[in-house]
């Protein structure tokens, strides 16, 4: 489960964050969405444990300040960062080391899931921006988390990684994991999400589950909540 309560964040006079609160429970979906400036960016970087906040964020009911709280949390950051002299392999073993797991089969099982299998002796500075973004997923996905967040994940991935991932997120979902992602690509998640946080100039200004709003398409929830035309730019 995660949980965020009465989330604030500042830059300088600015307040970029303003008393969020969502909680998404164990094994459903939720997603972040807004218009630009909306605040995401910062409520994802709190999450993942990269600003200081005011506030709460809970892990599996942990303070994500917390080690213990860390241990069950995965990150799939929207530009993926390796190591340049480290090979794929060699990114996914450290994970692995970092987190005291030494499940080698599950972690073959993703280097041919998400096909890195032939490339694990790729150092990171050989890998194109789709094959880092695969690594990146690999490395948040071996340590098995109970709660994991993906910001952006589909973006630079081919369809078949997009399938993969997709398949994957429901997987997880029947685990029992929590799954948070912050995407602009209304029509990658339309199929996978559970409950909906939409947000404007730092607020959530609508929640929805899914299974209050029927069929209705995410895009019309999506502009009709922020006033925003189709075919506008999200980010």
């Amino acid at each position: 489960m995660l949980e965020i309560k009465n989330l604030k964040k500042k830059y300088g006079k600015y307040l970029a964050v303003n008393d969020v609160s969502f909680t998404i429970d164990s094994g459903r979906t939720g997603i972040i969405l807004g218009p630009n400036g909306a605040g995401k960016s910062t409520i994802i970087k709190s999450i993942a444990g990269l600003l200081r906040y005011d506030g709460a964020i809970l892990i599996q009911g942990v303070s994500n300040r917390f080690q213990e709280a860390k241990k069950n949390f995965g990150y799939v950051p929207e530009i993926p960062y390796l190591y340049d002299f480290l090979t794929v392999e060699e990114h996914i073993d450290f994970m692995m080391k970092a987190y005291g797991k030494d499940d080698y089969e599950y972690k073959e099982f993703l280097l041919k899931r998400f096909e890195l299998d032939d490339k694990r002796e790729k150092l990171g500075k050989e890998l194109s921006k789709g094959m880092m973004q695969k690594v990146s997923l690999c490395c948040a996905l071996i340590i098995k988390p109970q709660v994991i967040m993906f910001d952006e994940p589909m973006v630079g991935l081919d369809p078949k990684a997009i399938k993969e991932l997709k398949e994957t997120i429901q997987e997880l979902k029947q685990q029992g994991v929590t799954v948070l992602i912050s995407t602009h690509m209304l029509d990658m998640v339309k199929n996978i999400w559970d409950d909906m946080i939409i947000l404007d100039q730092g607020k959530v200004i609508a929640q929805y589950k899914r299974e209050d709003v029927l069929d209705n398409e995410i895009e019309d929830i999506f502009f009709e909540v922020t006033g925003e035309e189709k075919g506008d730019d999200n980010e």
